[in-house]
């Protein structure tokens, strides 16, 4: 139980209507979950509008309501707290609520289109191998000290978000990293996070079935860099066009990475291996095992953040040799009997396919054929689809385009729209179509011969496909150790 006034102590506040004084048994913005003594926050979400549901709240037992704006019925008993933002106020309440956990940790957040789940599991793995008690908030899992919780979004709505902050803050933990994503910021998700240090990767296309335009992409990220406190760092890829964008009216401690020009922490690669790469980070050599540029610059953003959290540089550079690949990033299998490479990778942009492509070919060069599987996700930016399928068609020695999840579309009709890329006869060639995704990975590893990569993209560490609203088990990995097993 809390006090109303003590919470509302953290918000704007416009107009108050009714007894500021009482006390409140829990937050929440979901009216089906308002019990006796709750404090309903009518937020003004993508779908629904909370205040449709204020009535409904408060008939369910909630004693208070958040809202941008007065109800039309104002039911005796009560107390309606009118505030300009609602998304905004829940992110401070619900910090409030759960004793501001974020102010008691060091909090580093990470953002941009490709490597946030890298950079920030790494960074979660790094502080507990400097001898740290540490938290994460990533697509894949979130992990309270050593203990898993499953991760349903990149990032968790406030409530959720504080909440786990507070169980690991509870756990003794020192540092948490966590996934910033677009729609987070977007939807003030953020709001009332207390954040040590903000980590932008690089800018591509993304999300516009959500955003609509790359310019309220580009915004929805900076608007995290521009909410950074003076205290905190922000560590940006100059490499990345939109890279110092993210400084722009950003009041932190601002810091660049780069592999092609000067800046605080320069990476560059000296040899690259399917199983590893050999770096230098601000001319000190590492060994590591992750392979391709895209993986040296978050090595590089690793190196960066670890240090501007103040631990030893020799420490860092002697763990990140023993850090390993997160599940379904460039993640490498070996055919035992027919020795081919499989690699299965999340790789679910036009300009991650790119950079996987061109990372397997720098490698293996002209003298073996890279095989690429790829589909594209239903109900989600269309744009894309032909972009990645040209991508692939481009770099690949033979693609096989099939289902991703195909969520309420037909895999055809992603296909077709996919298939709109490949605009030559060459390209055409070159590229199957196997609807089935199972049945295009053992297609693909019908076609490798010795020495050749099979680059199996899109789902890398996702258990399942979603079907018409249904999600059905299926794991790239797994299918490709099914298909070993049988070789």
């Amino acid at each position: 139980m809390k006090k109303l006034s003590e919470l509302i102590a953290a918000i704007r506040v416009t107009e108050i209507i009714g007894d500021p004084e009482i006390m409140v048994s829990e937050i929440t913005s979901d009216s089906r979950k308002v019990t006796s003594g709750s404090l309903f926050v009518a937020v003004n979400g993508v779908n629904t509008d909370g205040h449709a549901f204020i009535d409904k709240a408060v008939a369910a037992g909630a004693v208070a309501v958040v809202a941008q704006h007065k109800p039309v019925h104002i039911a005796p008993g009560v107390t309606y707290i009118i505030t300009p933002d609602s998304a905004v106020a829940l992110g401070f309440l619900a910090s409030e609520w759960w004793d501001n956990p974020s102010r008691r940790i060091k909090l580093v957040g990470v953002t941009g289109t490709n490597g946030k789940t890298t950079i920030a599991t790494l960074i979660y793995e790094m502080a507990r191998l400097m001898g740290y008690k540490a938290g994460l908030l990533s697509t894949v899992v979130n992990y309270v000290d050593t203990v898993a919780v499953a991760s349903t979004h990149t990032t968790p709505d406030p409530l959720e978000l504080n909440r786990l902050l507070h169980d690991m803050v509870e756990a003794g933990c020192d540092y948490v990293a966590m996934e910033v994503s677009s729609h987070a910021a977007h939807q003030h998700r953020i709001a009332g996070l207390t954040f040590a240090g903000g980590v932008f990767t690089n800018l591509t296309r993304d999300h516009l079935d959500y955003h609509k335009t790359f310019d309220a992409y580009l915004a929805a990220k900076k608007s995290f860099f521009d909410s950074l406190p003076a205290e905190a760092f922000a560590l940006t890829n100059i490499d990345d066009k939109n890279g110092e964008v993210m400084l722009q009216n950003c009041n932190a401690r601002k810091r660049t990475y780069s592999l092609r020009r000067p800046a605080d922490f320069v990476g560059r690669i000296i040899e690259q291996r399917l199983d590893g790469t050999l770096m230098q980070l601000n001319r000190l050599e590492v060994e590591t095992m992750f392979v391709g540029r895209f993986n040296a610059y978050n090595l590089t953003a690793l190196f960066g953040t670890c240090a501007l959290l103040g631990w030893q540089t020799e420490k860092i550079l002697l763990n990140m040799s023993r850090l390993v690949p997160v599940a379904g990033r460039f993640q490498t299998l070996r055919s035992p009997r027919l020795g081919y490479t499989a690699i299965v990778d999340y790789a679910h942009t036009p300009d991650a396919v790119v950079n996987v492509v061109n990372t397997i070919r720098e490698i293996i060069g002209n003298t073996a054929s890279v095989i690429t599987v790829v589909g594209a996700g239903g109900n989600r930016d269309k744009g894309k689809r032909p972009l990645m399928a040209k991508a692939a068609a481009e770099l690949s020695d033979r693609v096989i385009l099939t289902s991703d999840n195909p969520r309420d579309e037909t895999p055809r009709e992603i296909i077709r729209d996919m298939e709109q890329g490949l605009d030559t006869p060459k390209l055409r060639r070159r590229t199957l179509t196997v609807t089935d995704r199972a049945e295009a990975i053992r297609v693909a590893t019908v076609l490798a011969h010795r020495g050749d990569v099979i680059l199996i993209a899109g789902k890398g560490h996702e258990d399942y496909q979603e079907i018409n609203g249904i999600r059905h088990h299926f794991n790239d990995k797994e299918e490709l150790e099914k298909i070993f097993s049988e070789e």
